[in-house]
């Protein structure tokens, strides 16, 4: 009998991808509004993808099971 399909986490597939070679990504928060008061080195340091935390991997691995 065919084991049970495991169930994607919708909210985290939206917000994290995982790379061809397992690292799981991310994009900074504080860079969605009032972009006005904040200068341009700020912004820049909060765009682009950044590596998850390494104490986080286990759950988030838990929540994208096929590595969306």
């Amino acid at each position: 009998m065919a084991k049970t399909k495991l169930k994607t986490n919708r909210s985290a597939a939206k917000r994290l991808k995982v790379t061809g070679s397992g690292k799981v990504m991310r994009r900074k928060g504080w860079k969605r509004h009032l972009l006005s008061g904040k200068n341009a080195t700020r912004k820049r340091r909060l765009s682009g993808s950044f590596e998850v935390n390494k104490d986080n991997q286990k759950n988030i691995r838990q929540m994208l099971p096929y590595g969306n």
